[in-house]
């Protein structure tokens, strides 16, 4: 079985991820290249050329959406429901992207994705915990991508609960603004913020995740990535 194999996480930032599998690749909301730049940032975040076979889809804005940037003609997925491609079993869990029943800012997709033995959750703009149903759903992810910046998402606080209710085996967070590559500027204000609430006492990003099914801690596990330019 394909367990022993190691699966790759990187982070492109916003929320969008690289997972690198066996023999698929699969891309997160990809995001159009952002004119705005965040006082904290020195340059605007770009995505740079990717490949992929799937791209999934969490929500129609174009920091989440912008699938002309991703090559390699891959299959989208958009939204709720079951998808199997090229090995991988995808379900798309419909929720909210605030927490007014989609009443401020529409619905969100949640994916939990299998690939290579491991559970992967990419919770896109979620804007509130989890309901029973939705919970069922993602209830044996190993893997939760979680968004922690608040205005738009979960904030720090409400992204620990969220962790606490489906109590994965590794939490990377997501949809905050990076890190100056060159580690130049303080910690964004959402991640130490985040890290406290989850009991993390040093913040030491690392390029990328390499991960199996053999080698999942028992505990669930804090992994700060740093931003991956691919331009």
């Amino acid at each position: 079985m394909s367990s022993h194999f190691a699966m790759e996480i990187s982070w492109l930032g916003h929320s969008c991820f690289q997972l690198r599998g066996k023999q698929v690749t699969l891309i997160t909301d990809p995001f159009a290249p952002q004119t705005e730049v965040a006082p904290q940032q020195k340059e605007p975040l770009r995505l740079g050329k990717v490949s992929a076979s799937i791209v999934t889809i969490s929500h129609e804005h174009p920091n989440h959406n912008y699938v002309r940037a991703v090559q390699g003609n891959p299959r989208i997925v958009r939204g709720p429901g079951e998808y199997e491609i090229s090995d991988v079993l995808i379900t798309g869990v419909a929720s909210y992207h605030d927490n007014q029943r989609g009443r401020e800012r529409g619905r969100n997709t949640i994916y939990v994705i299998h690939i290579d033995g491991i559970v992967v959750c990419h919770l896109g703009d979620l804007g509130h915990t989890l309901q029973e149903e939705q919970l069922e759903e993602v209830a044996d992810a190993d893997i939760l991508l979680v968004p922690i910046g608040g205005e738009h998402t979960l904030n720090a606080s409400q992204a620990a609960e969220v962790i606490s209710q489906v109590v994965p085996r590794i939490v990377i967070p997501m949809h905050y603004y990076p890190l100056a590559a060159d580690g130049s500027q303080s910690l964004p204000d959402a991640l130490v913020t985040f890290c406290r609430e989850m009991g993390v006492e040093a913040i030491n990003p690392q390029p990328r995740l390499v991960i199996s099914q053999s080698n999942l801690p028992t505990e669930t596990q804090v992994v700060i990535l740093s931003c991956r330019s691919l331009s």
